[in-house]
C-alpha cells in the first residue's frame, strides 16, 4: 500500500496512455475562448505542427484565445493552452486559423504534485533523446499533452503509387467541422511526405485497439516504404474509390482527397476531404491520451479502458 502511495513521488507518470475508446470520443468537450465568446470545438481542432507546438482550427477566434479542455460529464476543467495567432491557411473557400502554443497547464494533478511530475517527466525526457518527440523541447511536450487531454484516434495512413507504396500510423489528424475539412500533420522527414504531395489522396485505417502492437510495428514506415503489401501481417481490401489498399479488419475506412499541403515548422499539414467513408463494424479504436488525464480518472474509479492486444 505505501508503495503505491510514494510511486508518484520518485517516478513520473507515463507521458501518453494507449486506451480503448469507442469513436468518436465524449468524455471531453474543447472549447475556444476569446472576449466573452465561447465556441465548442471539440471536433474542431487538431495539432498542426510539434515544433513549434501549432493549433489549426477553421474558426477565428480572435489574436489570443484560450483552448479549454473539460471533462463532458462533470464539467471540471482539465486544462488549457493559451494560443497566438501565427497565420492563415485559405483553401476550397474556406480559412483555417494556426494558432503558436504560448503557454498552457493542467488540473488532473494536485499541486506540489503537478509540478513535481512535470519535473520528473522533463528530466526523463532530457536523458532520452530517442523519443519520439525529442524533437521538442520539455516544456512544449507538457503543453502537447494538454492537447491530448482529448483523446487522439490513431490511424492507419495508406499510400500507393506505381513505385512507391506505404503504410504507417498517425494521431495528428481529425477533422475541422466547421469547414468540413479534415488533416493530417505528417512529420515532414516521413519518406512517403513527397508521394502525397503528389499524388493528393490517401485512404485511413480507423484501427481497433486490439491491434495495437501491428499499428505500432508499422511506425517503421516513417523512414522507409513498404516492399510489398502482401507482407503485411494482417489483410488488406483496395478502398471505394482510390483503390488504395487498406486494413480489411479496419473499424472504418476514409478516403481523403488532399486539397492543399503547406510546411507548417517541423511538419507538412495536409487537408484534405472526405470522398468516402466505409463504417465496416463497431469495437473500441486505438486512441492515445495523456497519462495524468487516465491518472485523474482513475482516481474517480472511470479510468479508459487500456489498449491490449489480442
Amino acid at each position: 500500500m505505501w508503495k503505491d502511495w510514494v510511486r508518484p513521488f520518485v517516478r513520473p507518470l507515463p507521458q501518453w496512455s494507449v486506451v480503448a475508446v469507442a469513436p468518436p470520443q465524449q468524455t471531453v468537450v474543447a472549447s475556444l475562448r476569446w472576449g466573452k465568446a465561447t465556441a465548442d470545438v471539440t471536433t474542431d481542432h487538431t495539432v498542426a505542427s510539434l515544433r513549434p507546438l501549432t493549433i489549426a482550427t477553421s474558426l477565428d477566434a480572435g489574436p489570443h484565445p484560450v483552448l479549454e479542455y473539460r471533462d463532458r460529464v462533470s464539467g471540471r476543467l482539465l486544462g488549457e493552452l493559451r494560443l497566438v495567432r501565427a497565420t492563415t491557411v485559405s483553401t476550397e473557400g474556406s480559412t483555417l486559423a494556426l494558432y503558436h502554443v504560448a503557454a498552457g497547464g493542467h488540473r488532473c494533478l494536485a499541486w506540489p504534485l503537478r509540478p513535481w511530475n512535470a519535473w520528473l517527466q522533463n528530466r526523463l525526457m532530457q536523458q532520452n533523446t530517442s523519443s519520439s518527440h525529442s524533437l521538442m523541447a520539455p516544456a512544449a511536450t507538457q503543453q502537447l499533452m494538454i492537447a491530448y487531454l482529448c483523446p487522439r484516434p490513431v490511424v492507419l495512413v495508406s499510400v500507393d503509387a506505381t513505385d512507391h507504396h506505404n503504410i504507417f500510423p498517425m494521431d495528428l489528424i481529425g477533422p475541422l467541422g466547421r469547414s468540413g475539412l479534415f488533416t493530417l500533420a505528417l512529420r515532414s522527414t516521413n519518406v512517403s511526405m513527397p508521394i502525397m504531395r503528389e499524388q493528393r489522396r490517401v485512404a485511413l485505417s480507423c484501427m481497433p485497439a486490439a491491434m495495437k502492437d501491428a499499428v505500432y510495428a508499422l511506425s517503421v514506415h516513417h523512414k522507409q516504404p513498404l516492399a510489398d503489401w502482401a507482407a503485411l501481417p494482417f489483410p488488406v481490401r483496395r478502398s471505394r474509390a482510390f483503390g488504395i489498399p487498406a486494413v480489411a479488419a479496419a473499424l472504418r475506412i476514409r478516403e481523403l482527397d488532399i486539397v492543399h499541403s503547406e510546411e507548417v515548422g517541423s511538419h507538412t499539414l495536409f487537408v484534405g476531404r472526405i470522398v468516402s467513408e466505409e463504417a465496416q463494424t463497431q469495437d473500441t479504436q486505438l486512441h492515445h491520451t495523456a497519462g495524468f488525464h487516465q491518472a485523474w480518472r482513475r482516481r474517480r474509479g472511470l479510468p479508459f479502458a487500456e489498449a491490449r492486444s489480442a
